[in-house]
């Protein structure tokens, strides 16, 4: 119908940068890619991940990568936007959130300016967030889960890396906010902003 968005959602868990290209799976978007679409990029958690070799990318190869993603959505005359990773949730004892991902987030804002593409910085907006939410109450923004509560997760878990559905409606919601203030015709199919 007129004026709808449609989305195709390419993301998969646990793909890098370089792990998404080699399985074949930028290539297999790039295919859908239609000039006037817009392509959102975030990637990071697990390009950083230097501790699991099947995903870790360094950042040279992160920054290069990036860069092809931009240069190949421009190709097909559509419209790149890149996104910084969101943060984990990680306090020191004093209950100031830590930055999780290293020099990756800044990899990704250089790019930005170098090749002029447009920004949401989902790092500070989801750092802020669980700042102001502090140690406790961010917790029910991600995984964690009491014994017996749910049937997947039998034992409990305690996972601070992947969101519950209010902390996913949250990032959401910044997400939004985000695309609105960089004023690309795109915002204008928003929804109204919901209080939150």
């Amino acid at each position: 119908q007129a004026g709808a968005v449609r989305i195709a959602n390419h993301a998969r868990n646990g793909r890098s940068t370089r792990t998404f290209m080699e399985e074949g799976r930028w290539q297999a978007l790039l295919d859908g890619v239609k000039p006037g679409d817009y392509v959102l990029i975030q990637f990071g958690h697990n390009d950083q991940s230097i501790e699991k070799p099947d995903r870790y990318t360094p950042e040279a190869d992160y920054r290069a990568n990036l860069s092809r993603f931009v240069a190949d959505v421009r190709a097909r005359r559509a419209t790149p936007i890149l996104l910084t990773p969101v943060a984990r949730r990680r306090f020191d004892d004093e209950g100031r959130i830590l930055n999780s991902h290293g020099a990756y987030p800044d990899i990704v804002r250089a790019v930005a300016v170098e090749q002029q593409v447009a920004l949401i910085d989902m790092q500070k907006r989801s750092e802020a967030v669980l700042q102001e939410a502090g140690p406790e109450r961010s917790k029910e923004m991600f995984l964690w889960l009491a014994p017996n509560t749910h049937p997947n997760y039998p034992n409990g878990v305690g996972d601070n890396t992947h969101f519950s559905p209010i902390g996913a409606q949250r990032m959401a919601v910044e997400f939004a906010t985000g695309l609105r203030a960089l004023k690309l015709p795109l915002a204008k199919r928003l929804l109204p902003a919901a209080p939150h």
